[in-house]
């Protein structure tokens, strides 16, 4: 890449650490209203850092051109991980905090200590960036609510999108904002402007967040811990504030309460945006949301006879659903469908919240299954991580329509409708093209991703335990076989923190950024 090309990519990387550094000082807030004064410094010197290398870059390559498709890879590829670098801060400045015993800070306890090593306060941020949720902490629920805050705030503003954040709020006249919004594995834009799209995709998501908050209060959650897991579940992320997840409540209410939150987090913007304006029917017309529907009842159902089959929840007692008391089978019946539609929902929409010990009670072809969720995800232009289901329906309904084309003869001339769109044979090789890339490159490092955990891993934990945890970190999921921790080797924490990167970018731009690191960002000109 040409020094003018470095410069539109430090120019928009500073502005991406301005728009960050505001993060950690808002932060400073929550530390106030719960007397966690302590915390004060160590916010201060993690908004301070990023802002201080932010304007720095804005201002010195404040002359620099407009991104092309390449700077715009470059651009997404690296911000990502430099604001999940800088993310890191918070953890570990408040771990030595506590550790040093500075301003008044309460002793240093297990689950903060983790974060005193770097590499694990690295995860926990590129997973809460990411929408991942797996995380390093031992026990959620003696985290500071700074921190408890933190991470929620963390995968609410990287559920729809760092750069979004940055062009919603530094908004510029001009196609760089397209080129950015697009590096970012989004394409559907609500508006012909992409600066009305962004806000008005924030605007939705501040208003499904308000009423997931009070939905999951109303179902019994505390208001704190609805805050937060109205944030992480609407954003598919998955961090919770409670030491076992959404298993903590083993609440119907709750359990069901949750489903549709992950659900809203599963369509894409525009959807959503229709049937606000009243357009419900074109939004039920959507491939994808069609799709989602069909995808996520099979899997539930499937699940469902499995978890029977296998009587998981055999030795279940009664049961009371809207004051009926199930007992014998209807209860056992009832536990499967509660858990399995929770979890098929929690891994599809890449949500990762966890009611069930999957990793130790659930069978082979149960952690399979849900890990085939976790590979496909739910729709593109949502919160949500995997292959997209666009992709997949690019791919099958593509194939049965090359196979059929056999039957035809030379000369006949025919179309190919994906969702509202009519395709030309051209324009289909360039979607199927897109889509099977994207979907050997998943498995690609997938494969490589698992050759790690089992090369690293305890050998207690099974094959499945391995794929299932790493379709959770790719998918940027979060639920865990139990693999997943502080202890974890070294080795798997790096691992994870690829493809935790590459899941939520879609893999090709941070393979572009690679690619250029070592070969050079020289344009071909042959």
């Amino acid at each position: 890449m040409s020094t003018r090309g470095l410069a539109v990519v430090g120019r928009d990387l500073g502005r991406i650490l301005q728009v960050y550094a505001v993060m950690p000082a808002a932060t400073i807030a929550v530390a106030f209203v719960w007397g966690e004064f302590y915390a004060a410094p160590a916010l201060l010197a993690s908004a301070a850092l990023p802002l201080a290398v932010g304007y720095g870059l804005s201002e010195r390559y404040a002359d620099a051109t407009e991104p092309g498709k390449l700077h715009g890879m470059v651009i997404a590829a690296s911000g990502w991980f430099l604001v999940a670098v800088f993310g890191a801060l918070p953890f570990l400045l408040l771990a030595a905090t506590m550790h040093a015993g500075l301003f008044g800070a309460p002793a240093l306890n297990d689950t903060v200590a983790a974060f005193r090593h770097p590499l694990n306060a690295l995860f926990e941020s590129m997973s809460g960036f990411t929408g991942t949720g797996l995380t390093m902490t031992v026990h959620e629920d003696r985290l500071p609510r700074v921190l408890q805050w933190w991470r929620s705030f963390m995968e609410w503003v990287g559920g729809v999108g760092v750069i979004v954040l940055t062009t919603a709020i530094l908004a510029r006249p001009g196609s760089g904002s397209l080129t950015l919004y697009e590096s970012e594995a989004r394409s559907e834009k609500i508006h012909p402007s992409i600066v009305s799209t962004v806000r008005t995709i924030w605007w939705i998501f501040l208003l499904f967040t308000f009423l997931s908050v009070c939905v999951l209060w109303l179902a019994g959650m505390p208001l704190w811990e609805a805050l937060n897991h109205a944030m992480t579940g609407l954003a598919t992320g998955g961090f919770s504030v409670t030491d076992n997840s959404i298993a903590t409540y083993d609440s119907v209410a709750i359990d069901f309460a949750l489903v549709p939150i992950m659900l809203l987090g599963s369509i894409a913007f525009p959807v959503h945006y229709l049937a606000l304006q009243g357009h419900l029917g074109d939004a039920l017309d959507d491939l994808q949301t069609r799709w989602i529907v069909g995808f996520f009842g099979l899997g539930t159902l499937a699940l469902t006879a499995l978890l029977y089959a296998n009587g998981v929840y055999a030795a279940t007692g009664p049961v009371s659903v809207l004051g009926v008391s199930l007992t014998g089978t209807g209860a056992t019946v009832f536990q499967s469908f509660r858990y399995a539609i929770f979890q098929f929902v929690s891994a599809a929409s890449c949500a990762g919240f966890q009611t069930a010990a999957i990793g130790t009670q659930w069978s082979a072809g149960a952690h399979l299954l849900v890990s085939l969720g976790m590979v496909v995800g739910a729709a593109a232009g949502s919160t949500a991580g995997g292959i997209k289901l666009v992709r997949v329906a690019t791919l099958l309904k593509g194939t049965a329509f090359r196979i059929a084309g056999v039957f035809y003869p030379r000369s006949a001339v025919r179309s190919f409708r994906l969702d509202d769109r009519t395709l030309t044979s051209d324009e289909l090789t360039r979607e199927f093209e897109e889509a099977a890339i994207i979907t050997l490159l998943w498995v690609v490092f997938l494969g490589a991703g698992a050759a790690v955990l089992l090369l690293t891993v305890d050998s207690s934990f099974t094959l499945e335990n391995v794929l299932f945890e790493i379709a959770s970190t790719q998918g940027n999921v979060g639920l865990s076989a139990g693999i997943t921790g502080p202890e974890m080797p070294t080795p798997a924490k790096v691992a994870f923190l690829f493809n935790m990167w590459i899941g939520r970018l879609e893999i090709v731009p941070v393979l572009v950024m690679l690619r250029g690191l070592f070969y050079g960002f020289g344009v071909r000109r042959r």
